[in-house]
């Protein structure tokens, strides 16, 4: 089988460049120019960060991309669906609120912001995963889908349940409407919390199976009626529904990377990721440890698989920053993301990935 090719530049500049210029330089090497954008949509998707957090990419990043995708006729917005657990981005307006507050306006990336799966979470397009094992159907956000090529920026770092967030995730998890992510995250199905519960009723509206029950006086979700599509969730004004988190870390991989194949499948798509201040923890906290490594460098590929492998690799390669949570692990895997999290193997993405055909976990790297 032939290795993907993945293309790599370190962080150095001297005074004749900078990071921005390394970018663009790195983009046009692996080849986004053999895209057609012309009058094309281009949904680029990217972590806004979420408020407390400081760990995600400067929005200077992303306006390369969208300057280059101008350039070759194309019409980008920048996207993310809309987060399961309460916080700063459960809902469009919050969510685009924290991505103005984080330096993503229009002023500073040269396009709008649009949260992929609309107002509560509830906007989206049931897709078929070709060859998928566990998902046979990805909950994915409506304007995702609708665009016509889909670009990935991503912030790579460790992550508390699958080892490491690269672009994996990035994609499957990431572009799952709320709906989406609770089926990732469970094999069950969802439940009330009694104390946040208005009673409002507003949650039977978005019930497809009469599963809602008032007669206590809050709502009680029947799971022989329900069929745990997460409608609900993004329905109730109240964060009163919440998701029970019950997949196993295994489970968790290999849908992520299936929902993954559901955004790709069909269309274009050219992935960027961005390893610097590579956290210990996802960056949906609102906040961020110190950094493990020192930072590496920005790699880019069309293959998903290949620039995650890439980017766990590199970071592997690198000396533990020992002021870090590192000092407090016992180093003796050789493998910084296993010794972080040593209940979580990230092995799961970059192996299910290759047999559901996303991608090649055997690589080229091309230093540019």
């Amino acid at each position: 089988m032939s290795k993907s090719k993945v293309y790599f530049t370190d962080m150095r500049c001297d005074f004749d460049t900078n990071l921005l210029d390394k970018m663009r330089k790195l983009i046009d090497a692996a080849g986004i120019e053999e895209i057609d954008f012309d009058r094309k949509y281009a949904a680029i998707k990217i972590h806004f960060g979420e408020p407390g957090n400081l760990s995600f990419l400067r929005p200077n990043f992303s306006k390369v991309i969208t300057d280059r995708v101008k350039e070759l006729g194309g019409m980008s917005f920048l996207t993310d669906c809309n987060t399961l657990y309460p916080g700063g981005r459960t809902n469009a307006l919050d969510h685009m609120e924290t991505a103005y507050v984080n330096g993503y306006s229009p002023f500073s990336t040269g396009v709008h912001v649009i949260i992929g799966d609309g107002l509560k979470g509830t906007d989206d397009v049931e897709v078929p995963v070709r060859g998928g094992e566990y998902v046979k159907t990805a909950n994915i956000g409506r304007a995702i889908m609708d665009a016509d090529v889909l670009i990935s920026l991503t912030h790579f770092k460790g992550h508390e349940e699958t080892g490491f967030g690269g672009t994996l995730k990035n994609l499957g998890m990431g572009c799952g409407s709320r709906a989406g992510k609770m089926k990732m995250h469970n094999d069950g199905k969802p439940a009330v919390d009694a104390d946040l519960c208005t009673c409002c009723r507003r949650c039977s509206a978005f019930c497809a199976h009469d599963a809602f029950d008032y007669e206590t006086g809050r709502a009680v979700i029947d799971h022989k009626k329900c069929v745990g599509c997460g409608f609900c969730i993004g329905s109730c004004n109240f964060q009163a529904i919440e998701s029970m988190f019950d997949s196993s870390g295994e489970m968790l991989n290999y849908k992520i990377v299936e929902y993954a194949k559901a955004v790709v499948d069909g269309r274009p798509s050219f992935h960027v990721s961005v390893v610097n201040q590579v956290s210990p923890y996802c960056d949906c906290h609102s906040e961020n440890d110190a950094a493990i490594i020192p930072d590496i460098g920005m790699f880019a590929s069309f293959d998903p698989v290949a620039i995650d492998h890439a980017c766990i690799d590199a970071v592997n390669a690198a000396p533990p920053i020992m002021t870090s949570i590192m000092a407090e692990r016992e180093l003796t895997r050789g493998d910084h993301f296993t010794d972080i999290h040593p209940s979580t193997n990230w092995r799961f993405q970059i192996e299910h990935g290759e047999k559901i055909g996303l991608g090649r976990g055997a690589y080229e790297l091309i230093t540019i």
